[in-house]
């Protein structure tokens, strides 16, 4: 069977191949938009994290024996409190100084991370065995659907749900958002403003090693994995619109099927075809598709 003019199986395969990239998309990009939203910190240590949390998983595998249940609860919080000391004793001086002093400082703790991890480990993958219950794949009739990029999809948007709900439509995702446009007054009513920005920056990077331990079994563990990603997701968040949490989370995951499908239709555009996307939305939008102008 074909549908226009390209095989059933082929085109399926790569929708199925670019929704999985945009569940990685959506995720990542729903940390950077966390953080941005309601910090005001745009980081690029985000690749970093995403890559330890892949580490993390895959050395607790080989040597304390944690499977990937208890990674994928385990390895957030981890990677979330080096998280929370980059903050406490680095980015809070940065506050009140232009954007480009905190882009700088994490893109330099990114250079430092990865190379680190690379001196150890070097640059080629090691492999992270898929779960036990996600073995195989489930025969839909026009192809066949590992079980593992099942979950993996649907637990991104669970998550990416869950936290829209959260920070928009609850008193906490209230007072977060209130935080970032008077701090001073939301003290006032007894919260903890700087322990709140501290959790926050915790949060949005635990989503990024949430991320990386549910890519270990598809990607394989390697110094570079973040690195090879940020570069796009920070494209996505772009043309969602910095700090917006329902357009990172939409354009994640529609992005990941446009680049399936351009690979399908043009496979030499389906590198560019996000940047040549943001390029557009920035001309006509430059606040994004779901940002507004500040």
């Amino acid at each position: 069977m074909e549908i226009f003019g390209i095989p059933s199986q082929a085109l399926f395969g790569q929708l199925l191949i670019g929704l999985i990239n945009g569940s990685f998309y959506a995720l990542l990009s729903l940390g950077l938009a966390v953080i941005f939203g309601l910090l005001n910190i745009i980081n690029f240590t985000h690749g970093a994290q995403y890559m330890l949390g892949a580490f993390v998983a895959y050395l607790g595998l080989n040597k304390l024996g944690i499977n990937y249940w208890v990674a994928l609860v385990v390895t957030p919080l981890v990677v979330g409190a080096s998280g929370v000391l980059i903050e406490r004793t680095m980015l809070k001086q940065l506050y009140k100084l232009d954007h480009l002093y905190g882009l700088l400082l994490t893109f330099g703790l990114a250079l430092i991370i990865q190379g680190l991890f690379r001196n150890e480990f070097g640059s080629s993958g090691m492999p992270y065995p898929v779960p036990e219950m996600f073995q195989g794949a489930f025969n839909t009739g026009f192809m066949f659907l590992p079980k593992y990029r099942a979950w993996v999809i649907v637990a991104s948007l669970l998550v990416c749900i869950s936290t829209w709900y959260v920070i928009e439509r609850t008193k906490l995702g209230g007072y977060l958002r209130a935080a970032t446009e008077n701090p001073s007054l939301v003290q006032a009513f007894g919260i903890n403003v700087p322990r709140m920005i501290t959790l926050t920056y915790g949060f949005g990077v635990g989503l990024a090693a949430l991320a990386g331990v549910m890519a270990a079994p598809i990607y394989q563990v390697n110094p570079t994995m973040g690195a090879d990603l940020i570069i796009v997701v920070f494209a996505v968040v772009v043309i969602g619109g910095m700090g917006s949490i329902l357009g990172a989370i939409i354009t994640g995951f529609g992005l990941g099927l446009i680049e399936g499908l351009t690979k399908v239709f043009y496979p030499e555009a389906s590198n560019v075809v996000i940047f040549v996307i943001m390029t557009i939305v920035l001309l006509i939008k430059p606040a994004g598709l779901f940002g507004t102008q500040k």
